[in-house]
């Protein structure tokens, strides 16, 4: 549901000196841009559930204590075309009030206009899973959103 909903209202990056991240209720996704005809025996990439770093022909790009938990078992990395590496990250609380701040704590922060706009995405990707008849994807949102948006489960009782 979450890959569908992305797909259709486009994805918020948050853009740093080697890429970009930008995250979803359960994932982060990070992509990294490498020098055309990097092979993966010159990336060295550890992903733990709250740490993670990046080498590259010897060379740190990131590394540091993630912003959020992440499930280890569940991280991985590829190489696409020799030039770009993609990171994804399972968060371990996946609830559109959990939006990531920053990358790595105190690291590739987000701007706050940007941190609004993926509060705003994470709280039209959690309305759109609690009303799956309804297409969220191209709807914006104002008033109350920070930490997920309102709480509507009482309604009705």
């Amino acid at each position: 549901m979450s890959v569908h909903f992305d797909e259709r209202s486009g994805v918020i990056p948050c853009k740093t000196p080697w890429g970009l991240w930008y995250q979803t209720m359960e994932d982060v996704y990070i992509e990294v841009n490498v020098l055309p005809g990097t092979s993966a025996k010159e990336i060295k990439c550890n992903l733990g559930s709250k740490q993670i770093s990046l080498s590259v022909k010897g060379q740190e790009m990131f590394k540091g204590k993630l912003f959020g938990s992440t499930i280890e078992d569940e991280a991985t990395w590829t190489l696409e075309d020799k030039k770009l590496i993609r990171i994804s990250l399972m968060k371990t609380s996946r609830e559109a009030g959990n939006c990531w701040t920053s990358l790595l704590e105190g690291e590739y922060c987000a701007d706050p206009l940007v941190q609004e706009q993926m509060q705003k995405k994470l709280t039209l990707e959690r309305f759109q899973r609690e009303n799956p008849g309804f297409d969220f994807s191209g709807a914006d949102i104002s008033g109350n959103y920070a930490g997920g948006g309102p709480d509507f489960s009482n309604l009705g009782k």
